[in-house]
């Protein structure tokens, strides 16, 4: 079939009915849309109604209640819960388990289960994938719940739904709903010696419960570290995917990438559709054999899908051909930067028409308008003008690898000052050994993460493995405006910030706050 005659949504006829494979789950999906939110208290808003669809007069004290949530500050209690979640043990120490965010989900009415999921792991480009996914999903009509780490700058924006973050008023509702049952799940585990839920743990009962009230047609979920025992995967995707996969978080996940493919191949599920980019052979071998057990299909890019075009189209853009697993799809725009995103985008439309079936190609014209639509928050972003200033989130030698691969195209530069932070955890010799070709000189700062690196012993690092002096400054805005004067010193000087993603959100808000210029996204 023609990608002409694909899979298109009607205003009549709902989406999901087309997928066979989530028969057995539309009792959950059908209550989700019904109304079943209010079994957790954060449904949506109704109308002061009667029976004869008159409006009610409010009481005395409902006007008074009313007037106090328009009233209310939501950013600062949003960012109580976001104080909330920080009082418990950080996403960098995650529990090896998954009972603890079952129980809490199934306490709020199995909120996990109340719509279809894609799940997503790999070591680099997962959330630049999975907001693609969303996008092209979106594109299709369906209301598309996302679940990202890390944040940028504010909570808000790792939880999305319909494409923007979710509100700080329904950010806040839910978490205060769900307190309760996340206080019984806590007392629990401190009754059986156990550490309460985690940062991550919580949080992701919180996504769930913000996607089943909103309700969303099917959710887009990203790993937080590893796969089998990362507390998404509580949640049963029905595809799973896997971006490229590499050494990273060696001491939680493995000290060799056959043994991290085997952590991350946890999340395939029974009967499962799984998506997987080229992997080196030793991962592919762990996916094999993890889909063999669950007898789970696999369509591996470069066999089942290809990226067939994969071409700059200026420097903020890529125009790409995939060849997917049921159609073909020519002359794309990807408003994103770097060959690695075109990539991603074949991964994508696999995944989605993995997620429809995987036998009816997808509309030509719904793909377009989902690949435009995509964007990558701290993806090689710019945030800044004279001189350009751009933000990425390479924190390994894989993701900088990746990064250093595209700066020629993506940006113009005739001088390039590279802002490192990096944290403790993170393989810094092999990030500055990616980055070092493409830097013309590096500024070495931290963040104030307590596991930051030094900036004066990064500096010394940076040194000793280039042969070139690097200057240090302990407060990041300081070696921004440093990097700045450095590039600015030369026509077409650009700044690179980049090594840690507690930085980006400095550069961002900086940025903002002294004019740098507009910033992308």
């Amino acid at each position: 079939m023609t990608n002409g005659e694909g899979y298109t949504p009607d205003d009549e006829d709902d989406p999901l009915e087309r997928l066979d494979w989530h028969a057995d789950g539309e009792d959950e999906l059908d209550d989700a849309a019904s109304g079943a939110d209010g079994e957790f208290g954060a449904g949506g808003e109704t109308a002061d109604l009667d029976e004869d669809d008159e409006p009610v007069e409010l009481s005395e004290r409902e006007e008074q209640e009313r007037a106090f949530l328009d009233e209310t500050d939501w950013r600062g209690e949003a960012d109580r819960v976001f104080d909330d979640l920080m009082e418990r043990v950080g996403e960098a120490q995650p529990e090896p388990r998954l009972a603890p965010t079952r129980r809490a989900a199934e306490l709020l009415g199995d909120v996990h289960r109340a719509y279809p999921v894609v799940h997503l792991t790999g070591t680099n480009g997962k959330s630049s994938t999975a907001r693609i996914i969303a996008s092209l999903l979106g594109a299709h009509g369906l209301r598309v719940g996302l679940l990202t780490s890390p944040h940028l700058e504010r909570l808000a924006e790792r939880i999305e739904i319909g494409g923007e973050p979710v509100s700080d008023e329904r950010l806040v509702a839910n978490w205060d709903d769900i307190a309760p049952f996340i206080a019984i799940v806590d007392a629990e585990l401190e009754a059986e010696g156990e550490p309460r839920l985690t940062f991550f743990e919580a949080l992701t009962v919180l996504a769930f419960a913000c996607f089943a009230d909103a309700p969303v047609d099917v959710a887009v979920l990203e790993v937080g570290m590893g796969g089998e025992w990362d507390s998404t995967n509580v949640a049963d995707g029905s595809v799973a995917v896997f971006t490229p996969i590499a050494l990273d978080h060696a001491a939680r996940l493995g000290n060799t990438i056959a043994e991290i493919a085997r952590t991350k191949a946890g999340i395939i599920k029974p009967a499962a559709r799984v998506v997987s980019a080229i992997q080196a052979p030793e991962a592919l071998a762990e996916l094999e054999r993890a889909c063999e057990i669950q007898e789970a299909t696999l369509a591996v890019e470069g066999q089942a899908f290809e990226l067939t075009r994969n071409d700059p189209e200026g420097p903020a853009s890529r125009l790409i051909s995939v060849r997917g697993i049921a159609g073909t799809y020519d002359d794309l725009i990807l408003p994103l930067r770097g060959a690695h995103q075109g990539e991603n985008a074949a991964v994508a439309i696999a995944a989605v028409e993995s997620f429809f079936g995987g036998e009816q190609s997808l509309r030509q014209d719904l793909v377009e308008q989902g690949l435009v639509a995509a964007s990558s928050p701290g993806r090689l972003q710019r945030i800044g003008y004279a001189p350009a200033v751009y933000i990425d989130a390479a924190h390994n030698p894989h993701g900088a690898a990746a990064l250093a691969e595209a700066v020629p195209e993506a940006i113009p530069h005739s001088r390039l000052v590279v802002v490192l932070g990096v944290l403790e955890d993170k393989d810094a010799d092999g990030v500055i050994a990616a980055l070092a070709p493409v830097a013309d000189a590096f500024v070495a700062t931290q963040s104030d993460s307590p596991r930051a690196v030094d900036a004066f012993v990064l500096a010394d690092r940076i040194t000793e493995l280039t042969g070139r002096h690097c200057d240090a400054f302990d407060r990041t805005d300081e070696a921004f405006e440093h990097a700045r004067e450095l590039a600015g010193a030369e026509e077409g000087g650009a700044v690179l910030i980049t090594g840690s993603i507690t930085i980006l959100g400095d550069a961002i808000r900086i940025a903002r706050d002294e004019d740098w210029g507009r910033v992308d996204g």
